[in-house]
């Protein structure tokens, strides 16, 4: 082990888990765990069932890799019972996990700051459907509390909508009709307090849904994203604005639409971003010439 890998001691990458997600973490997690191996870290990877504690209690590890992704990973949840064990841990803490997490309270949150995100709707139960009238369509209708679109739809007319509720509410009893932006899509990836260059996102699907995110190869990445040096930074500063309202911290991603008057819109803040093959925060990290294996040591010395 060289020198500076050593100082990170024994690491637990934590992986899979029990959320709707599991699948794209395993994915995530072995990307992470190959690139802190490849620099030397000592380094081994824990699914993250119900006996996580009892892993991590057994394991004598000095720092913990979080490539969990949704319910458990992402909430606040995993983050609580690393902090009761007194292990470091990459991304955002208990609060700034459940808040970007929490896509209505994040909304509020922004919302508070003046920050600007699409007008939304909750959708607690099927009478509530009537409330989408002062929305215009198309809406994108999701579950408040999943990642990496699943649940996920676009409703371009009104006989739709009951179908895009009843397909949300299978993940989650808090559903948000938001509405929809029509525009270019923009990622803002943040590194210890830093936001990388926007990515621009093209898809010939209605919307970047998961089959965009994961499977495609015909979804466009493009960076340089294509606007003006001012404008980039310019999106870049709300962005880091967003992540730090909701409390995020260490690294992550925040999502964004831009209309066709040019005006941005916040979408989402994820705290534990996919590393996959098809993954944008290493796109972007790559493009300030850090490297995965690079990547993934900076994100792990961020650990607190």
């Amino acid at each position: 082990m060289n020198e500076s890998a050593q100082q990170f001691g024994k690491v637990a990458v934590l992986m899979g888990g029990l959320s709707a997600e599991r699948d794209i973490s395993l994915l995530t997690g072995k990307a992470v765990l190959d690139g802190l191996l490849e620099k030397g870290v000592d380094a081994e990877a824990i699914d993250a069932g119900h006996d996580v504690i009892e892993k991590l209690s057994q394991g004598n590890y000095d720092r913990v890799f979080i490539a969990l992704h949704g319910r458990g990973g992402e909430d606040g949840k995993i983050q609580g019972v690393l902090e009761t064990l007194s292990l470091p841990y990459t991304g955002s803490d208990v609060l700034g996990s459940a808040l970007s997490m929490d896509k209505l309270r994040c909304k509020q949150l922004w919302q508070s700051e003046d920050l600007p995100t699409p007008a939304w709707k909750v959708l607690a139960e099927e009478a509530d459907l009537k409330n989408i009238e002062e929305l215009k369509l198309p809406i994108m209708m999701k579950p408040a509390h999943e990642g990496s679109s699943i649940g996920m739809s676009k409703v371009l007319n009104a006989d739709g909508v009951k179908q895009a509720w009843q397909q949300a509410k299978k993940y989650d009893d808090s559903v948000i009709a938001e509405q929809f932006i029509e525009g270019a899509e923009y990622t803002v990836a943040i590194l210890d307090g830093e936001a990388l260059p926007v990515i621009k996102l093209e898809t010939d699907n209605d919307f970047y849904d998961f089959d965009a995110k994961y499977q495609s190869e015909q979804t466009r990445y493009l960076c340089p994203c294509g606007l003006s040096e001012k404008e980039e930074r310019k999106i870049q500063a709300l962005a880091l604005k967003a992540f730090n309202v909701a409390g995020a911290s260490g690294w992550g991603r925040v999502d964004l639409m831009m209309d066709v008057k040019g005006k941005a819109w916040l979408i989402e803040v994820n705290t534990v971003p996919g590393m996959t093959s098809h993954s944008l925060v290493p796109m972007a990290a790559r493009a300030v010439g850090l490297e995965f294996p690079e990547l993934v040591v900076k994100i792990l010395a961020t650990a607190a």
